[in-house]
């Protein structure tokens, strides 16, 4: 417990759930030790941990796993990825079926590949195998105790033939962009935002790159330039990898690489560098030879996740520039329709202010046109029995000043049943208004009328015992529910 992260006293609800799932430790047991050093644990967090786990565990419940069926002799599963990206004299080691509901999945063994499998939050590759004279094309790789497996679109015909295994380059290619990104990134939030801004989890393929990280407020958007523009500075200056394997642990250590908490490392791990004075990390992933090849850094989003957990999501390479052309021809759209190219943020600005006093010039119209209707509709009330009635159609379209009308009118004359219709962009309206004392003394219900009168619109609605509103289809029928409803009120003033 000593050992977690607690921004702002909250232990992280991940956190709480890899000591349930991985240590054993429940999570009220979790609460009560927090509790007893003035922390608490994020439940919601904790809650959705668990839920995925319960969904991955139906989907693997709805697998049948086959037995793998031997080819080639031994258990060595080399991996050569980071150096190659085809291997021409591999071998099938073994290979299985996996039944699902979809459709069956076809798992490969080589003795030596170059595909690098779903890791650390890096996406697996993908690319083809040559078996013999069959083409097979690799879907993904994954990695089942340190087993690196090919999933395959087919089998071959003969397993035991010599493989060609060739990664999928662009793809490779745009994941390490990627993913040397976030090294950038990590070291970048660690100089703006502080030092406990650590690694939460990161999901990184070829399209973009998602990184969370602990933090205990919303990244301000003078931090996020700030970070950006600290990554783009360092792409520009093309920092060569420096690559280190099989570093002992305490050498590492001794180096200054960065360690995670929840991280399981080995004795011998692999070190990875982008200029020893700014970024250096314990990492499996593949990356760039030199910061030159990101090309470019963008940043799309920045959200919470959890209680003291931060997200980045962001495009490097083709995907940013794609992103800031976009964002270049709406802007140049948006010049187009102002006729200038000087200042649109400023041309936005004042329509708004224009857009605004619009709105407020016409709710005034509206309010005095719906004060001449009120005078109008007032001399129309009748009496049904012992209670006050009006029915219309008014001309007033805006569903607000239709409101306020119906109210200010139940208001000043009371004891009444009002059904008013209207026409709002083509559609028909009713509005139904009862007067508290009558839904009390005769039972009536504004939303049971309204239900009934919508019929005649092609409609439905709905609402409270003393206001309710109903739309449809069909404008034609508005007189007639508006007619009807005198006949209504009596039937359903008069039942016992």
């Amino acid at each position: 417990m000593e050992s977690i992260q607690a921004p702002k006293g909250v232990i992280s609800g991940a956190d709480v759930f890899e000591l349930y799932d991985t240590y054993g430790f429940p999570k009220d047991l979790t609460q009560l030790i927090a509790e007893e050093k003035g922390l608490r644990i994020d439940e919601a967090g904790f809650d959705e941990a668990l839920l995925a786990q319960k969904k991955r565990s139906r989907a693997d419940a709805q697998k049948q796993v086959g037995d793998w069926i031997p080819v080639g002799n031994g258990e060595s599963n080399e991996f050569v990825g980071y150096d190659q990206l085809e291997v021409s004299n591999a071998r099938v080691l073994k290979y299985r079926v996996v039944h699902t509901k979809q459709a069956d999945q076809y798992q490969i063994v080589l003795d030596v590949t170059p595909f690098y499998a779903q890791s650390g939050g890096q996406a697996g590759d993908t690319g083809t195998l040559k078996v013999g004279d069959d083409w097979l094309k690799v879907l993904d790789t994954v990695k089942e105790n340190d087993l690196i497996i090919h999933i395959v679109d087919q089998l071959p015909d003969k397993p035991e033939a010599p493989v060609i295994a060739s990664v999928e380059k662009t793809r490779r290619k745009a994941t390490a962009q990627n993913h040397s990104a976030t090294h950038l990134m990590h070291a970048a939030l660690h100089r703006v935002l502080g030092n406990h801004a650590l690694q939460k989890g990161q999901d990184v393929d070829p399209d973009r790159l998602r990184f969370d990280f602990s933090h205990f407020q919303k990244v301000t958007d003078e931090e996020i330039a700030r970070i950006e523009t600290m990554v783009n500075e360092k792409i520009r200056e093309n920092i060569q990898l420096e690559e280190d394997r099989h570093v002992d642990i305490e050498s590492a250590r001794k180096l200054g690489a960065m360690m995670l908490f929840g991280e399981k490392y080995g004795d011998q791990v692999r070190v990875i560098t982008f200029d020893a004075n700014f970024s250096r990390e314990l990492c499996g992933g593949t990356h760039v030879p030199a910061t030159g090849e990101i090309g470019l850094f963008k940043i799309l989003s920045e959200s919470a996740v959890a209680a003291g957990i931060r997200r980045i999501e962001a495009v490097t390479a083709d995907k940013a520039q794609a992103y800031i052309e976009r964002e270049l021809e709406e802007l140049n759209e948006i010049r187009a329709l102002f006729k200038t190219s000087l200042n649109p943020a400023k041309n936005v600005a004042s329509m708004l202010e224009e857009n605004k006093a619009l709105k407020k010039e016409i709710e005034r119209l509206l309010a005095a046109q719906a004060g001449g209707l009120k005078n109008e509709l007032k001399a129309k009330v009748q009496k049904l029995g012992e209670l006050n009635f009006l029915s219309a159609i008014v001309p007033l379209g805006d569903a607000n000043a239709l409101k306020n009308l119906v109210y200010q009118l139940e208001s000043e004359i009371g004891n009444i049943v009002i059904v008013l219709g209207a026409v709002s962009q083509d559609k028909p309206q009713l509005l139904v208004a009862v007067s508290k004392e009558l839904t009390e003394s005769k039972g009536l219900h504004a939303g049971n009328m309204v239900r009934e009168l919508a019929k005649h619109i092609q409609g439905g609605g709905g609402g409270q015992p003393f206001f309710a509103t109903a739309g449809g289809k069909d404008v034609g029928g508005l007189e007639k529910a508006v007619v009807g409803a005198a006949k209504q009120v009596l039937e359903d003033a008069t039942q016992p």
